[in-house]
């Protein structure tokens, strides 16, 4: 008896905002179902755009790796034609004061002991002394007067 009674209008008030609220709550709970809905439709829409350009960048990477190796085989190539065109560096040889003995057991190994004595096998050459006639060397005077001689015989004519 101490609680108070209430009145038919405010118990039907607090029915209506009783409904009210769950009719809030569920149409809230299905937009939420919604918002969740779109936001999954949006993710995947994503995805699968990401997955699209994944795809397209990959068959590019596939290309350019493609590009470079065949590159690289040319540059192989060339250089190998390159190096047949030009050939072999050869070293720089060095002066080496070798006598023809070292020389020999250099080129055949320490087993033989070869001595050669090059200068047995040259051909000896006498060198002739040539004289000159005396008649050429004679007075200088008398080839003076020869030749002023001539001059006369060329001035008469």
């Amino acid at each position: 008896s101490n609680r108070k009674k209430m009145t038919s209008s405010r118990r039907h008030h607090l029915k209506v905002n009783k409904d009210y609220e769950k009719k809030l709550s569920s149409s809230a709970a299905d937009c939420g179902k919604i918002i969740f809905w779109g936001f999954f439709m949006h993710q995947q829409e994503l995805c699968k755009k990401l997955h699209a350009a994944i795809d397209k960048i990959d068959d590019e990477r596939y290309d350019a790796e493609a590009k470079v190796q065949k590159a690289d085989k040319e540059i192989e190539d060339l250089k190998i034609k390159v190096v047949d065109l030009i050939g072999v560096k050869k070293p720089a040889l060095k002066k080496v004061r070798m006598s023809a003995d070292t020389m020999l057991q250099a080129l055949l190994g320490s087993k033989h002991k070869v001595t050669m004595d090059l200068r047995a096998n040259l051909k000896q050459v006498k060198k002739e002394v040539k004289e000159e006639p005396t008649e050429a060397v004679g007075d200088w005077r008398k080839n003076i007067e020869d030749k002023a001689d001539r001059k006369k015989m060329f001035e008469a004519s």
